[in-house]
């Protein structure tokens, strides 16, 4: 783990949550040489098994912006990278960055941050109070149609729109990005063509155009003066008839673990 405490200031964070993806699923892309961006930059050239803390998107990123991420997926008491300070937290080491605010995203606005929110999935979509409510956190926040689930171009959509509000502040603050990546969601058939229903392989598919689409936003924050603290993520998987389950809000292990890695890009990046 990085320690979160020596990075606030002087770097930028960015926290990309790749909506739905399978720890499996990106495993073997990863081994398949089908996620060459993503692999560039793991540490290690790979995932980290972990366990998320909530089995469908809007319980899981409520307990990310409480500082809450996923949990390595191995027996102990894993120190956290953010947290939101409230007593008898076991889960902070010197290494934390802990927060007077109920957040992590008001945390990192009292800190000097802009903070940015790229929404992709219907809890992100501001349509309606629900919608509202995580968008809400930030200071700008940003949702149409071409970002969500529908549109087969969504993740270059993001990637474009999120390059363009962090390249036009100029007041020299710090900024916390967070881009909620839609294309992982089903409906994904349309990332496999011939494909007429979802499934682990238009999961997978979907996955690789992903991976292609971020480099964009990687290579973006690599070119710039401040380096950037990078969190990519599940916040869930999925079932596609696994013991008879399908979808998520579940309980499988299918649901439960994802891929987790945190790294640095930029100057300082080794």
């Amino acid at each position: 783990m990085l320690s979160a405490r020596e990075i606030v200031g002087s770097h930028d964070v960015l926290l990309v949550t790749l909506d739905t993806l399978r720890y499996d699923v990106a495993v073997d892309a990863l081994s398949r040489g089908a996620t060459p961006e993503l692999a560039a930059r793991l540490p290690g050239g790979a995932w980290e098994k972990r366990h998320t803390p909530g089995s469908f998107t809007y319980a899981a990123h409520q307990a990310f912006f409480a500082g809450f991420l996923p949990t390595p997926a191995r027996p102990g008491r894993h120190p956290r990278l953010f947290a939101a300070r409230f007593a008898g937290s076991e889960t902070s080491d010197e290494r934390t960055l802990v927060f007077d605010a109920p957040d992590i995203v008001t945390g990192f606005s009292s800190h000097g941050y802009r903070t940015i929110c790229v929404g992709g999935v219907g809890f992100f979509n501001k349509r309606n109070a629900l919608g509202s409510v995580l968008p809400s956190l930030f200071h700008e926040s940003h949702w149409d149609e071409s970002l969500g689930v529908t549109d087969p171009r969504s993740t270059e959509h993001q990637c474009a729109l999120a390059i363009e509000r962090v390249r036009s502040l100029t007041d020299g603050h710090p900024v916390f990005l967070f881009v909620n990546v839609s294309a992982i969601h089903q409906p994904n058939r349309h990332y496999l063509a011939g494909a007429t229903a979802d499934s682990i392989a238009t999961h997978a598919a979907a996955l690789a155009y992903v991976d292609r689409s971020l480099g964009a936003l990687f290579r973006f924050f690599e070119s710039r003066a401040r380096p950037t603290l990078a969190i990519v993520c599940s916040d869930h998987g999925t079932a596609y008839g696994e013991d008879g389950y399908e979808g998520h809000r579940l309980a499988h292990d299918v649901v439960w673990t994802v891929p987790y890695a945190e790294f640095v890009l930029g100057p300082r990046a080794s």
